[in-house]
């Protein structure tokens, strides 16, 4: 097993060490046990960060596509070689299973060596213009990034918030969460092994509204990348309109699931029952509400309810191990507000419910039916190991509750109706929808959501969108 390495900040091409700085503990959520000391940043580290970016962003902003793409093939060849140590760092310091760490390693290969392409397809356009004029269009890099990632992916979100700044030739200040810092650390080295200049990329850490607040009031920052909480988010976008500073911001969900009679009901279960309890249901994008057709209601909520039972809890670098604890102390205390309250309200608890042992932060699988809309539960992201249960009549009922909250991330839904599959694609309120698949992401696609859920969009070609400006230049 990989040993947990020492904690730093990346500035400047320098690990700067806690010294007599103010440090974060760092904890393994499967023992409690204090994995490390992280080194929080002052004031002078922050600036030092942004002199560093605004240097950076002057040499990458001028490299050339090709360059740009060998750093990008170059870390994702050092990811893949580095798989097994890194997913084992962040299955230590976030919890989840190993298998579950190492394909989110692999998740960042196949974005970088996408990145690295859409490197060469950064087009602008000529105009039609009379003779003696000429008109152009050109994407440029937006500037400086400040990117904030959470600790459910510790790899991954680095990687997203890194890897489109990169491409599109900008410099990025990363401040990643100080749950599972190690991860990123790994991420962004990989990069700098690669080639990438020490001035265009700065891991930074502190408490979060110091940090946030400092970037934000620099003018050197022109882009904000969010991921994380509507209520973070909200203030954070905030801040950032004080300047203008462009944002994208994919915050929190709620994921409905309309599963009607029409489908396998097996297959929709071996497909949905691991992709709630994936990370501990700690994943924006996490099935949450179900809403089941009448017909199929008691088979679907026995099904899952059994096949929750059977998941395999315990620490993720043991074999087999199916669900990790929560990531923080936090995560488990919210369950048991969460969970309470709904049952107080009427719901019925079929399973878990409950905090599993006395050493790490776990809680079982649960999942609850006949819901009441009153309760928080199903008005506030419950980030965690719960499924919530209700049936449904028509396809308008189905409609209208998986629309009813602000929040727009990703939906899901089950059914073999070709004309229902359109009408649902047409009028669920989401940024991604998968229909008869929980696959709703990858390299290629965007990856964000509407109302609440935020604005602009990772991945895919929109990534590296999201980081440009457009120009246009008129010559007479």
């Amino acid at each position: 097993m990989s040993a947990y390495p020492e904690l730093y900040m990346i500035i400047d091409g320098e690990r700067v060490y806690a010294g007599d700085r103010r440090t974060h503990r760092v904890v393994n959520p499967a023992t409690e046990e204090t994995l490390g000391e992280l080194p929080l940043a002052e004031p002078a580290d922050l600036d030092r960060a942004l002199a560093a970016a605004e240097k950076g962003f002057k040499i990458w902003r001028n490299a050339p596509a090709q360059e740009r793409a060998a750093v990008l093939q170059g870390a994702a060849r050092l990811l893949n070689e580095r798989a097994d140590d890194l997913a084992r760092i962040a299955t230590m310091e976030e919890g989840k299973p190993f298998p579950e760490a190492r394909i989110e390693v692999m998740m960042n290969v196949g974005l970088f060596n996408f990145y690295a392409g859409e490197c060469q397809r950064i087009y602008g356009r000529t105009l039609v213009r009379p003779a003696g004029m000429r008109s152009t269009v050109t994407k440029e890099p937006v500037g400086p990034v400040a990117a904030f990632a959470p600790w459910n992916f510790p790899i991954g979100n680095p990687g997203r918030k890194l890897g489109a700044p990169i491409a599109a030739g900008c410099s990025v200040i990363l401040k990643s969460a100080e749950e599972a810092p190690a991860s990123a650390l790994g991420v962004l080295q990989a990069l700098l092994d690669a080639g990438l200049p020490k001035e265009v990329a700065q891991a930074v850490y502190g408490v979060p509204d110091e940090v946030s607040r400092h970037l934000l009031a620099s003018p050197i920052i022109r882009k904000l990348s969010f991921t994380g909480s509507t209520v973070v988010g909200k203030h954070l976008a905030k801040l950032a309109a004080e300047d203008m500073k462009r944002t994208t911001m994919e915050l929190g969900g709620h994921g409905p699931v309309l599963v009607f009679k029409d489908s396998d009901l097996d297959k929709v279960l071996d497909t949905v029952v691991p992709q709630k309890f994936r990370n501990a249901g700690q994943v924006c994008v996490s099935p949450t509400r179900f809403m089941i057709e009448e017909d199929v209601y008691d088979d679907f909520v026995s099904g899952f309810t059994e096949r929750a039972k059977a998941l395999k809890i315990g620490n993720g670098l043991d074999d087999g191990v199916q669900m990790g604890p929560m990531a923080n102390p936090r995560r488990p205390d919210a369950m048991e507000k969460l969970i309470g309250d709904a049952k107080d309200k009427g719901a019925k608890l079929h399973c878990g419910g409950e905090r599993i042992g006395n050493q790490g932060f776990y809680y079982a699988p649960t999942v609850l039916s006949d819901v009441p809309q009153e309760a928080e539960i199903m008005n506030t992201e419950p980030f965690g190991p719960v499924a919530l249960c209700n049936s449904f009549r028509s396809d308008d009922d189905a409609i209208t509750e998986a629309n009813r909250l602000p929040y727009g991330l990703a939906a899901y839904a089950w059914t073999q109706d070709a004309t229902r599959q359109k009408r649902l694609a047409r009028e669920i309120e989401t940024g991604m929808l998968g229909i008869n698949t929980a696959m709703i992401g990858g390299a290629d696609s965007p990856f964000g959501g509407v109302k609440w859920s935020g604005h602009g969009s990772e991945d895919g070609p929109e990534g590296v969108e999201a980081c440009l400006v457009t120009k246009a230049v008129h010559e007479g």
